[in-house]
């Protein structure tokens, strides 16, 4: 909430400074925050994350799915075979002639009669009611064997639940947690980069616009000197060769302008692309930033700062402590893979025709509740991938000391710059007021005649060239503060 509201505010600001044709640092940064497609990416990326760790904790959670399927097929499953059914479907007879051949193994013994005997009982039981039920039952059997099963139908609803995956499962839920957070701290990283872009664009045309108008005030002044040389040569109190050496360095004005003027109109066009403006886009930049951002001692008081609290804040040795927290998650994953998983199932299943009574043509179901469990016995490959992932976690604890070393020096020399930066400032300014002195002389004299143009001009150019100096120890100064604001992982936007 108070990111957006300085971005609104920083935006209000932007606005009212563009209806002046005047661009301060802030309207450019908000410019830049808005416009940037880079960070625009690393808003989407951040997205991304977010939506991926919501999906690795419901991958903890029970999953509820419903399946079905059809299918037909030419032929009906026979659970009887020909033989069986003629054998069944003729049980009365059958169980007749086994009586019948009893009956004659029975009495064919006996004298006389025994066979005629036999055949008249196997004759009276055939003319019977019990053979033809029996006939019946057997056909009833094989009329309730036979399943229509050319179309198949088969619905189930199940619920899966994971109980113990080796550790996989949470092991991903937090890698993909710390890659929304790796996300979120390349999304800071990336407004950072674009506003250290803007403000080198913006000082960069600050410099170049000081510049331009440095070399218009002494383009003026040699304006003045040649006009007043011209006159001394027509009065003869000075040379051609006086009036050709203010000639030359007037020229040399005039180039120095050109490229001053092409300078400033391709430095806007950075500035302005930047800041997602038309390149074309005619404005001004405040320079009052410039004077506001030179305080003394500032580089020394950068410089002894915490260094394990400039390490909290470096957005890059965060991303590599996370990069370290995501291979641990790796070796935990890899570390898995060796481990037993045990995964509990329910739901309840739909079939057609009905397996639970007789195959017949309608829907019937049951509840079923069931474990799964596999202990992997022998897998070599999965000892490599976590030998492997052991390996890439020391390589990310190394890059992490190393990145510290690197870190340290690196804030070291740019407040070692940053002093260097102010001494040349002040080296600057009082060559400067040598140099304005030095010039004011040099006017009186050549108005008494008490010294020749070439002193004059000399003198003028030694001015230009102090002035010169003076802004680019001011814009060192202000880039000096700027990338060791960085280095120490400071808001580039708090001042």
């Amino acid at each position: 909430m108070k990111k957006q509201l300085i971005i609104t505010l920083l935006l209000c600001t932007a606005t009212l400074c563009a209806a002046q044709g005047q661009l301060s640092l802030d309207t450019c940064r908000a410019r830049a925050l808005r416009a940037n497609l880079g960070l625009k990416r690393a808003e989407a990326k951040r997205e991304q994350t977010d939506a991926l760790k919501h999906a690795a904790l419901w991958q903890m959670l029970p999953k509820v799915s419903a399946n079905g399927g059809y299918v037909w097929m030419d032929r009906s499953v026979n659970l009887l075979s020909d033989e069986q059914k003629e054998r069944v479907g003729h049980m009365g007879d059958n169980v007749q002639a086994d009586i019948v051949q009893a009956l004659h193994d029975e009495l064919d013994g006996l004298p006389l009669f025994g066979s005629a005997l036999a055949d008249a009982l196997g004759n009276a039981l055939g003319n019977g009611r019990a053979i033809s039920a029996l006939n019946g039952v057997g056909e009833d059997i094989v009329n309730a064997l036979e399943t229509d099963t050319r179309n198949i139908g088969v619905a189930a609803v199940t619920l899966t639940q994971p109980i113990y995956m080796g550790g996989k499962l949470l092991a991903a839920y937090r890698a993909a947690s710390l890659l929304d957070e790796l996300s979120g701290v390349q999304l800071d990283k990336e407004r950072e980069a674009t506003l250290l872009a803007v403000d080198e664009a913006y000082w960069q045309v600050v410099s170049v616009q000081q510049k331009k108008e440095l070399a218009e005030q002494f383009a003026s002044l040699l304006d003045t000197l040649e006009h007043n040389v011209q006159l001394l040569v027509e009065a003869e109190m000075a040379t051609k060769g006086d009036l050709a050496k203010v000639r030359v360095k007037h020229s040399e004005a005039q180039m120095t302008l050109t490229k001053a003027t092409n300078g400033l109109a391709l430095a806007k066009m950075l500035l302005a692309q930047r800041c997602g403006m038309p390149l074309g886009s005619d404005f001004e930049v405040s320079p009052d930033g410039l004077e506001a951002g030179a305080a003394e001692g500032e580089a020394t008081r950068f410089a002894t700062a915490d260094m394990d609290a400039v390490y909290s804040r470096r957005a890059e040795l965060r991303m590599l402590r996370l990069a370290d927290s995501l291979a641990l998650q790796g070796v935990r994953v890899a570390a898995s893979t060796l481990k037993p998983n045990v995964v509990a199932t329910g739901g309840y299943m739909l079939s057609n025709p009905n397996v639970f009574d007789g195959f017949s043509n309608s829907w019937g179901g049951t509840w079923m509740a069931g474990v799964a469990v596999n202990v992997p016995i022998a897998h070599p490959g999965g000892i490599y991938s976590l030998k492997a992932a052991k390996a890439k976690r020391r390589e990310a604890q190394l890059q992490l000391r190393e990145a510290e070393e690197m870190i340290e020096l690196q804030v070291n020399k740019l407040g070692a710059e940053l002093e260097l930066a102010y001494r040349h400032r002040a080296e600057a300014e009082s060559n400067l007021e040598a140099a304005e002195e030095s010039m004011r002389l040099a006017d009186e004299s050549f108005r008494e005649g008490m010294c020749s143009s070439s002193d004059l001009l000399a003198a003028q150019t030694a001015w230009m060239q102090a002035e010169s100096e003076l802004t680019d120890a001011k814009i060192e100064i202000a880039m000096g503060r700027l990338y060791l604001r960085q280095a120490l992982g400071r808001n580039i936007n708090n001042d």
